[in-house]
């Protein structure tokens, strides 16, 4: 087929639009003549962030469950049924040959639109522990492509491709541009680098920890790249300065990714697939107000296999200084994470999704 089809469907944070984009594109360079349309929450991230990609974007009226009694929660079940016509009327009138979900409230459903319609669905699972709603779509998808071995006590095992989580593309190989890292962030080459990365949208808690450490982190000799995130730069931007970049986000993450010693990071599905690729010593702090706690679930995963040291918010106050100057000083226990977490990287896991989603074109 000269010409595909292609729904994909991902967001409310980068973790769900960044692989949405990798397949994306790894399409398009196998198919240039495809058309690839993306559907996403309309008051969300990937509304700016697709276009920002070169694609076409429609946008869903939905939102998830919040945990406490709100309006949007009164409203979900309207907001649903509406979402559920509105995607039923963009895959009819695309008639794609294959839809594929990463995740985000839109996803939900769009694949049950296409799989109404006898469209063919793909989704991406990119957390140790899935959703509700990627539970749900199971039952009907022809493939689900997971990042985490052990995925069949969720969904039905002949269904499921070992692939990992997409990455983009110039993180593959971050060897040789740490000098051009050290020039284009403007860094003391015989200074340590501590990279802070709290997600598309920032952490207060991993926030909150470096402004409180920052004078301690100095007077260890390290300079900090600190992304805050967009909903806290303005309560942030003044630390700028002195050894400390503050930064609401990061366009060439291959450059600060070659900039980093030792990285402290969130540890949603993305990040952490990053992460392995990249095999720098990491301290991951999850964020414990996530759909089934899966962020601890993720690190958890990888500091069994001795790939990441994890420490839970509760421990911040006790534990940081002892676990990052334990780090600092030791360079084989450095060496010996960054050995482990290397070993469970997927670097083919885009072109492996691809593969997938060509077989079901063929079929």
């Amino acid at each position: 087929m000269a010409n595909p089809k292609f729904i994909l469907s991902g967001g409310g944070t980068g973790g769900h639009i960044y692989p949405a984009i990798a397949i994306a594109n790894e399409l398009k360079r196998r198919y240039p003549e495809s058309e690839i349309l993306f559907v996403g929450a309309s008051d969300k991230m990937e509304m700016q962030k697709v276009p920002q990609a070169g694609y076409q974007i429609k946008g869903l009226w939905i939102a998830g469950i919040q945990r406490r009694l709100t309006l949007d929660n009164a409203m979900f079940p309207l907001k649903l049924v509406n979402s559920l016509y509105r995607s039923l009327n963009i895959v009819r009138k695309f008639k794609p040959d294959v839809v594929i979900g990463t995740g985000g409230f839109a996803s939900g459903p769009l694949l049950r639109a296409a799989s109404m319609l006898n469209i063919p669905t793909v989704i991406q699972e990119q957390n140790s522990f899935p959703g509700i709603t990627n539970k749900w779509l199971s039952k009907k998808a022809e493939k689900i492509c997971v990042a985490y071995e052990g995925l069949e006590k969720f969904f039905p095992a002949g269904k499921i491709v070992f692939t990992g989580n997409p990455v983009r593309q110039d993180i593959l190989n971050i060897e040789g541009k740490h000098k051009e890292a050290v020039s284009h962030f403007n860094l003391n080459a015989s200074k340590k680098t501590l990279l802070v990365l709290g997600g598309s949208l920032g952490s207060r808690r991993i926030n909150q920890l470096i402004a409180k450490e920052l004078t301690w982190l100095k007077a260890q000799g390290i300079q900090v790249i600190w992304q805050c995130g967009k909903l806290y730069f303005d309560e942030y931007r003044h630390h700028h300065g002195d050894g400390v970049q503050v930064l609401s986000f990061i366009d060439r993450m291959d450059l600060v990714y070659a900039a980093a010693d030792v990285v402290i990071s969130r540890s949603g599905a993305s990040s952490v697939s990053e992460l392995c690729i990249v095999g720098k010593p990491v301290i991951f702090i999850p964020s414990p107000n996530v759909a089934e706690d899966h962020q601890t679930k993720n690190a958890q995963a990888v500091a069994d296999k001795g790939g990441a040291l994890m420490l839970r918010e509760t421990q911040l106050d006790t534990q940081f200084q002892p676990v990052f100057t334990d780090l600092l000083a030791n360079e084989e226990k450095g060496e010996k994470l960054s050995g482990n977490i290397k070993k469970l990287a997927k670097a083919n896991a885009t072109n492996d999704i691809v593969d997938e989603i060509v077989k079901l074109i063929k079929k």
